[in-house]
Parts: structure tokens; sequence; C-alpha cells
């Protein structure tokens, strides 16, 4: 019962089958970890029209975006781990103190055990699989629950796992919240959870009872500055895509726009030709863009589209889990749509009319996931990050960051804790173990008692 959906009853005994295997020593050795990084990689490519087709199926992927983020890049994240391994898994040597020597001082990072990976919907093979590679890299064992949100990913991941990668290390469990609530309740070596805050207490309270380290990455409103610098017509291309790609699913994505007063109107104008120009007149007959990822969170996105006036976009169609791009505008902050994090394919439009006032409304919210500033004078974009806080930050574009394997990702304070990705992602997974190495030489005489009197008695 290595890949496929476990009854609750048994999983203690999963976990503790992978455990047996972990001490063993055999996820240890490079060999392994660079076996099972290739094979994953090889699982991915031997299969990509598996995985593109289960993207169409849940959230109509087009493939080249599919190939962008959930495919072709998960692939070449794990080929990028596997070149750094013996890089990364090299101790770490620095100075000892004088009255320590002869000795040697290391910092080694050893796997920490076995992990349970619960991964998201909207991304289903990225921020599932990504994770994974950090914690092969630290030479783990892990038990990967897909998100039953996008059943169709979650059965490719389901049967393609037993024929690639290492039955007595992984496993792959379907299910829905009674398979995560057990899930949660065995005694894990750590947890990574992709989610909303509100899950993620959950995830940090079951983890509390065993004292199980965690990565929690939640989201949250990422707010994106459009200053009176800003090359506007670029800007609006890539906020275009960065709020309508996956349709607007994406937690990194752009959650509203703060525009400078004495720009707002061209910034909208091109902000609207750049939505045409990416899926014609009508969205709905563009193969490019996506669909809600079912009929509840269709519902929820057209409850927001009353929070402010309707600049463009707006139609829907709960039959096809449609909503048009749409761009707000006129909208209160004490609206639905600027409470929680929008998840989906509206775009707010707020006016500002200066650097403080962009920094003053940043600290007065939950910190971000992601902050991003458009703007040719790089003195203001310094000084908005300098004065504010998110797990991470762009400069002239936004949402893609994550794309880069040897940035640190991850949120801060109310939008997650712990970075992954390349080497962070196997710092996530390993325990930074100091060793102090000493030579048998006599050791000085102030170490062992009896000690000199204090000076002057």
């Amino acid at each position: 019962m290595n890949v496929q959906q476990v009854p609750s009853t048994d999983f203690g005994k999963l976990v503790a089958r992978h455990r047996a295997y972990f001490l063993t020593g055999k996820t240890r050795p490079v060999d392994w970890r660079e076996a099972q990084l290739t094979a994953l990689a090889a699982m991915i490519t031997d299969n990509a029209k598996d995985f593109h087709a289960a993207l169409w199926t849940d959230l109509r992927r087009n493939w080249i975006e599919a190939d962008l983020i959930d495919v072709a890049t998960v692939a070449h994240e794990a080929d990028y781990a596997r070149q750094q391994l013996k890089t990364w898994m090299r101790p770490v040597v620095t100075n000892v103190p004088q009255m320590m020597q002869p000795g040697e001082v290391r910092v080694r990072f050893d796997p920490l055990g076995v992990g349970l990976i619960i991964g998201a919907w909207n991304y289903p093979f990225f921020l599932t699989l990504s994770p994974l590679i950090g914690a092969i890299a630290g030479g783990n064992a892990a038990v990967i629950k897909p998100s039953e949100i996008a059943p169709a990913c979650a059965d490719v991941l389901a049967k393609l796992f037993p024929r690639y990668m290492d039955k007595d290390a992984f496993s792959v469990v379907l299910g829905a919240v009674p398979e995560t609530t057990a899930l949660l309740e065995q005694k894990w070596d750590h947890i990574f959870y992709t989610g909303g805050p509100a899950v993620g207490k959950i995830v940090m309270a079951a983890a509390a009872k065993h004292l199980t380290p965690v990565v929690l990455e939640l989201g949250g409103k990422c707010p994106t500055i459009v200053h009176s610098s800003a090359n506007l017509a670029v800007a609006a291309n890539r906020i275009a895509q960065g709020r309508w790609l996956n349709a607007g699913q994406t937690c990194t994505g752009v959650d509203h726009v703060l525009v400078f007063k004495d720009v707002k109107e061209q910034f909208l104008s091109l902000l609207k030709d750049s939505v045409i120009q990416f899926y014609g007149k009508d969205p709905s007959r563009s193969p490019d863009y996506g669909r809600m990822v079912s009929e509840r969170h269709h519902a929820r996105i057209v409850g927001l589209l009353k929070s402010g006036e309707v600049f463009l976009g707006g139609q829907h169609d709960s039959k096809d889990r449609y909503i048009a791009p749409t761009i707000l505008v006129n909208t209160p902050l004490d609206s639905p749509v600027m409470q929680e994090e929008i998840f989906g394919p509206i775009l707010p439009v707020l006016e500002v009319g200066s650097v403080e006032e962009v920094i003053n409304y940043v600290n007065a919210r939950p910190k971000p996931l992601g902050l991003y500033v458009f703007a040719e004078d790089l003195e203001v974009a310094e000084r908005i990050l300098g004065a504010t806080e998110s797990g991470d930050a762009g400069i002239n574009d936004c949402t893609i960051h994550p794309l880069v394997p040897e940035l640190p990702f991850g949120g801060v304070g109310n939008s997650g804790m712990g970075k992954y990705h390349g080497e962070w992602g196997f710092r996530a997974y390993t325990n930074a173990r100091g060793v102090l190495y000493r030579g048998t030489a006599e050791d000085p005489g102030v170490r062992y008692p009896p000690y000199p009197s204090k000076p002057g008695t």
C-alpha cells in the first residue's frame, strides 16, 4: 500500500514503515539522493502529456503555463538540486576558539527523518513536488498528500510514484479532510503545508503536540505599487500576467494595485489593453485563460464583484466556472474584496498620493507573501522595501520569483514561516548539526578544578 489511498487506521503503520526504512541509513548516501532526484525528473518528463492533461482537467491550464510553473520547471528544479547536491552536503568548517585548539569545528547537515507534505490545488505539482525535492536532497523519507480539490492531478501522482520512486521511502495518500486530519495525528519529523492561514494554524497546532518543525506557505494579499516613475506599459503587461495567470489563483499573484494618482488613468488604460491583447475581447473563448477550480470557489469570487465599480470585465458563468478578468476601481478599503486574499481574477486598483501613504498602508496590514514595486526610480523602490516587510519582493516584476531556484521562497508572519527552493529547501529538511573535533593533547590547566582563587583574596 505504497502509493494509493490508505485507510486512516493504517497511517501509523505507514509512517512506522517509512521511519524503519529511514533508520536503515539507506536514504543518507549521496548516490541514493541523486538517483531519486533523477527519477523524479524522469517521472515528469516521461509523462509530461499526462501532467498537462490533468492540469487542463482541473484548472483549464494551457500547456505553456503548465510547463512554465508546474511541469518543466519542477523537472528543472530536480535536476538543479541533483547538480548542486554534493556542494550543499559538504560540511562547513569554521574557526575554533584558541582554548579548544588543537581542534576543528564543522557544521554537518543531517536528514530529519520522515516528513509530511500537504500540497495545494492551485499549482498541484509545483507546490507538492518542490518541497519533495528539498526532502530528497536532505536525505529524508516522505508521505505526500496532494490536494483533493485538484483530483486529476492527485491521481496522476498516485499512479506514477510507484513506477519511479523508492516505494520504501515515499508514499502518496489520496483523500480529503478526514485523511489529512488523520495524517496530522501522526508523529512526523517535519511537516510542510501550503495553503491558507486558517488551516495553517491547525497544522501548526498538530505539529506542536510532537514539537515537529514546520514550513508553512500561507499566501496573503500581495500589494503592488505603481509609482509615477514606472514604465507603465511594462508594468501593465507584467501585472496583467501576474494577476490573471491561472485565473488569479496564485499565492504570489498581484492581489491589488496601489497606483500613484498622476499616472492612474494612463495605467488603467494600458492595463485594459494588456488584458485584451492577452485574452481577446471575450476571454471565455481564449485557450490561454483558466477557470475557477470549483463551483464553490467560483461562487465566492462572484460574491466579491460588487465590492467596487467594474472598470473591465465582470462577466461570469457558473456552469463553465468562468469569471472574466476583472478590474475594480473606487473600491472602499472596508469592502469584502479588500478584507481577504482574493485568489481569483479580480484586481482592485486603488489610488495613492505618496510613498509615505504606501508605506503606512502596507504596515497597517498583515505581512504579505509578496510585495511588488514598479518604479524606474530605484531609490523609491528601496525606500519602500526598507520600511516594510513581506516574505519576498520584486522590483519591476511580480508573481514569478518562485521560479528562481537560488532564491529563498516563503512567507513571514501571517503569510507563513520557513523558506525553500534550491539550497534553502535542502536546509529546511536538514539539521545543521555542529560538531567539535578535538585532539588529545593535554588541556590547559584552567579547564579543570581546583581553580585559582579570585585576584586579591
